[in-house]
């Protein structure tokens, strides 16, 4: 028997089958490239956590020809929260973000974006604040230009960006004031 055709030829197939989902993995695993992300982050994003200005904060962001490009991070308060309200862990929460955005990404900008009406600013600063929206633009402008001074003094290579939305979703750009 063990000169017998037929045999060898049912072995040798039975040897080839036994192969083929092996090579068919190898041939499959081969040919795997790392996975690629189609867009690459060109900022990070810093909100509040305000669900009202979601929709007028992303149209505002496709406007910059951003394309969901960025790396957005939501605290209560946006730029407020860097001075450590309403916990301090909100503060290095965002540092934290920052520091992978840039390392990770490559990121070139950081926009802020801080709101009309905000809680944080009412029950942090003023529950009055936004009965005087000279005033309440006032001190998102202090804190925002805060936040702008904190972000270059790290990071001095970046570029960095500052808003404030008002509730009919205009988006106000704020010069940072002098450092204080």
């Amino acid at each position: 028997m063990p000169n017998c055709p037929t045999c060898a030829a049912i072995n040798r197939r039975r040897f080839l089958r036994s192969l083929l989902p092996g090579a068919m993995a190898f041939s499959v695993l081969a040919a795997a490239q790392p996975a690629k992300a189609e867009k690459i982050p060109k900022a990070l994003i810093l909100t509040c956590i305000d669900y009202r200005m979601l929709e007028s904060e992303r149209y505002f962001l496709s406007l910059k020809n951003l394309g969901g490009q960025y790396d957005w991070t939501a605290l209560a308060g946006g730029a407020f929260a860097l001075t450590g309200y309403p916990h301090k862990a909100d503060a290095e929460a965002f540092w934290d973000q920052l520091e992978i955005s840039t390392r990770v990404h490559h990121i070139q900008k950081v926009i802020l974006i801080d709101h009309q009406d905000c809680g944080a600013y009412a029950t942090g600063v003023d529950a009055n604040l936004t009965k005087d929206p000279v005033r309440e633009q006032e001190v998102h402008t202090k804190y925002l230009s805060q936040a702008y001074w904190a972000i270059r003094d790290r990071y001095p290579d970046l570029n960095i960006e500052l808003y404030f939305a008002t509730l009919k979703a205009e988006m106000k750009s704020i010069l940072p004031l002098s450092r204080s």
